[in-house]
């Protein structure tokens, strides 16, 4: 046993404990968490699997267990990000949780959760989701807490630490993104061409509302109700909601973002409410919310949490049933109705584009307003994900100019990469406008704006000096994102990759070939020096012109980078010469 003296508390007491638990000396995250719970007749549902609501507690207790080892003080549930059920879980068996800090951000912190389900009989092991929570560190009659830093070691921690930047922008233009949709595009719904009208349900008919009144277990330390009792008791009523629409027990597939607007307390009375707000063949979005209030009167409600929940009704092959259509009231209901088209056509591009591993996507992914800030958050992503590998190999050095090769999975990635004398904020904003990239890259005939997304995001045309088998100059279409560092040690990054534009299909001219991911990070370094690297994990179209390069047969790597180098000393405000 380790004992924790005066001088140890917090995070620095937990790294103690964990060097010394572990005998071969392995480094442990002092933020992970790892949690069994053996599933009993009590925590299941009719079908003797366990409920999600009592999942959802577990997965709530466990992540905020990792937040308070960081914060070293208090901690609340702040969001939970959507959560894609693959399994189900049976009486018996055992859920297996670990959880742990991704990164710490002012006063915030995201907190990865894995969760796996153990047949303890056959020893064997399956996925049952993963999740990312949002926690805020929070003392109470003192405000929120600033927190320190979060210094990841493993290149995994590296990784997730980086990408967290991008889930947190994902996390603040949710909202944005379904009001856009809901303006901008029109909204298809496929069952509207279904000419059998009879067996409508009414949306009212499934409509429900409870009340639950907050106990001492309910809370925490605080006196604060925990995250996951609220969460449970909203799927609860969705529940409720949705079997009023099927008449039978559905399964809950999906639960879309939980947000947490503001606290409750022991001795409020909690009100939830639930609706089903459309039906999509197979599947059913039911709309739920929670309001809380205490005893005293004239004490308006105040809003907790919203969620939006899909579920599917299985048979006996656990194949989906087809469902009645819902017939919305007016007004509200009506409202409701589209927005569940907009969510749903946002969850699926979402889960198309950033679910999946980056070799099953194809290379060039349709782009349309409801999936820019996936497609950003993907591009991004993949290239932070090439940048965090810790195995490139060296293979020439050229003066200042380093070549670096990584081959994975099929794939054979390049890094070059140099240091120069200019402001790192100054190359990145070179870098980053593609227009200007024939100035210094030989392989660029021709590059036009076809769309300034936003500040981060603009579309380019692309057009190669690199020939195809077809002996045709190639062309591009190519999504650019921008970041600037979210963090003190953080990169500037510019990543591409290629999208399709209805506008601009392939034409007869040119052959048109895709980039899977490539890229520049530019970190500041002392006495004004700044390191740029170039990533490309390259595709069939440029092999030769990269293998000649690797090979020591051609120095067009070279020379491209020193004509970077001398672009932007050329175009820095310092106009200082090579």
């Amino acid at each position: 046993m380790v004992p924790r003296p005066e001088s140890l508390s917090g995070l620095q007491f937990y790294k103690a404990l964990f060097m010394a638990g572990n005998s071969d000396g392995e480094i442990r995250n002092p933020t992970e968490v790892h949690m069994s719970q053996m599933v009993l007749p009590c925590h299941a549902n009719h079908r003797g699997q366990l409920s999600t609501g009592q999942l959802l507690k577990w997965i709530d207790t466990a992540a905020c267990l990792s937040a308070e080892r960081h914060a070293g003080c208090p901690c609340v549930t702040a969001s939970m990000d959507d959560i894609y059920f693959e399994h189900t879980i049976s009486v018996g068996q055992v859920v297996n949780l670990k959880t742990k800090v991704n990164r710490a951000f002012n006063s915030s912190m995201e907190v990865g959760i894995q969760v796996n389900s153990e047949d303890l009989c056959s020893g064997k092991e399956w996925k049952v989701c993963e999740a990312f929570a949002t926690f805020v560190a929070q003392v109470q009659d003192k405000g929120k807490v600033k927190l320190h830093p979060l210094t990841p070691v493993t290149e995994e921690e590296k990784l997730e630490h980086s990408i967290a930047a991008e889930r947190r922008r994902m996390r603040l233009v949710h909202t944005d993104i379904i009001k856009d949709l809901l303006v901008n595009c029109t909204l298809q719904d496929e069952r509207s061409r279904e000419g059998n009208m009879n067996g409508e349900v009414l949306a009212q008919t499934t409509r429900v509302e409870s009340v639950e009144l907050v106990l001492p277990p309910h809370a925490n330390h605080q006196g604060n109700t925990f995250g996951g009792q609220i969460m449970a008791w909203m799927v609860n009523v969705a529940t409720i909601a949705a079997s009023r629409l099927c008449h039978t027990h559905p399964t809950l597939k999906v639960i879309e973002m939980f947000h947490f607007r503001g606290p409750s307390q022991v001795g409020d009375r909690l009100i939830l409410k639930a609706i089903v707000n459309n039906t999509f063949k197979d599947s059913m979005e039911v709309g739920v919310c929670a309001e809380a209030f205490c005893h005293e009167m004239n004490v308006p409600r105040r809003h907790i949490n919203s969620a939006f929940m899909t579920f599917m009704v299985l048979d006996e092959k656990n194949h989906p049933c087809v469902l009645p259509r819902i017939k919305p009231d007016e007004g509200d209901g009506q409202r409701r109705y589209r927005e569940a088209l907009a969510r749903r056509k946002i969850r699926l591009d979402r889960k198309y584009v950033t679910s999946c591993k980056q070799s099953e996507v194809p290379l060039s992914v349709p782009w349309d307003p409801s999936n820019q800030i996936y497609l950003s958050y993907n591009n991004v992503s993949a290239l932070k994900m090439l940048v965090s590998r810790a195995d490139w190999v060296l293979a020439s050095e050229i003066n200042t100019v380093h070549l670096y090769t990584l081959e994975e999975d099929g794939y054979l990635s390049f890094r070059v990469e140099m240091r120069v004398s200019i402001d790192a904020r100054e190359a990145f904003e070179l870098l980053s406008d593609l227009s200007r990239r024939n100035q210094w890259d030989s392989t660029y005939q021709e590059c036009q704006l076809l769309q300034q997304v936003n500040a981060d995001d603009a579309i380019y045309h692309v057009i190669s000096t690199m020939r195809s088998s077809q002996k045709r100059l190639q062309d591009f279409i190519i999504l650019a994102s921008r970041r600037q560092p979210c963090d003190v040690g953080d990169p500037y990054v510019v990543a591409f990759r290629s999208v399709t534009l209805p506008a601009y299909p392939p034409c007869k001219e040119y052959t048109r070939g895709e980039t899977l991911c490539a890229g520049f990070c530019v970190w500041p370094e002392k006495e004004n020096m700044t390191k740029i690297s170039y990533y490309n994990q390259f595709t069939p179209g440029i092999v030769e012109y990269i293998t000649t390069n690797i090979a020591g047969l051609s120095s067009d790597f070279y020379i491209s980078f020193q004509s970077c180098e001398r672009f932007l000393f050329e175009n820095t405000r310092g106009k200082t010469s090579v």
